[in-house]
């Protein structure tokens, strides 16, 4: 699997206050959200053990259409990486203690999953026919 996320390292970045950024509460719907004119949305993990912004991630990819990025914030770790990708972020602001030296090593661990995902949606066994 080749990494194609941006990793933001540092915790918090500086607030983007642009008028093409949107950000999302992890309660939001992302089916009724206006997109006109964005160009990034922020999905916040306000704690690890919330993933409901993997789902909107993948509700954004693939019934809105969205092609810019989506940029995952707050308590996101390095274990979450992979799946993030997967569901359709693009860029990840990782939590201020996490090493970016271990975040290759994590892409590589997994050089092939069986389902498909955003980036591909055919499972491992159809890539081959």
């Amino acid at each position: 699997m080749k990494m194609e996320l941006e990793i933001i390292h540092g915790g918090a970045p500086a607030p983007d206050e642009s008028a093409d950024v949107l950000r999302l509460d992890n309660a939001a719907d992302p089916l009724a959200c206006e997109l006109e004119g964005v160009r990034r949305i922020e999905l916040h993990f306000p704690k690890f053990t919330d993933g409901r912004a993997f789902s909107q991630a993948l509700l954004l990819r693939r019934r809105r259409g969205f092609r810019g990025d989506i940029r995952a914030t707050g308590d996101v770790l390095i274990d979450q990486l992979v799946q993030m990708q997967r569901s359709g972020f693009s860029s990840a602001v990782l939590r201020a203690d996490q090493d970016v030296a271990h975040v290759r090593r994590q892409f590589e661990r997994y050089p092939a999953l069986y389902q498909g995902d955003v980036l591909d949606p055919r499972p491992l066994f159809a890539r081959f026919v």
